[in-house]
């Protein structure tokens, strides 16, 4: 069975930048991986997707803020994040086959 491990997390001041591994159980094939994140009383949303190809595909408010990346033979997913706002801060969590990782924690100070 898959397991995820996030990493990465932080407090950050605005405009600082962070970059967010999410690290899949070595023996599962590492398909398409999504980043998501969940502000207190607000649902989890989407952040972006990784594909099995490399290719990556944003939300909307992440477009020009967020790079995610991955490393195959590590079966590591990266996501970065540029000029982050306070409106960042959440939790932020990677799902594979619908399986979720505990999370990790970003806080982006004014």
């Amino acid at each position: 069975q898959v397991q995820l491990v996030e990493s990465g997390g932080g407090l950050v001041q605005a405009g600082g930048s962070l970059k967010l591994s999410c690290e899949v159980s070595r023996a599962y094939k590492m398909t398409t991986v999504g980043w998501y994140r969940e502000a207190p009383e607000k649902e989890r949303e989407e952040v972006g997707l990784s594909t099995s190809f490399g290719r990556a595909s944003y939300a909307g408010f992440a477009e020009d803020r967020i790079t995610i990346t991955r490393n195959n033979a590590e079966n590591t997913v990266y996501l970065r994040m540029n000029n982050l706002k306070p409106e960042d801060t959440a939790r932020y969590f990677c799902n594979l086959d619908a399986r979720w990782g505990p999370g990790t924690q970003v806080t982006v100070s004014s």
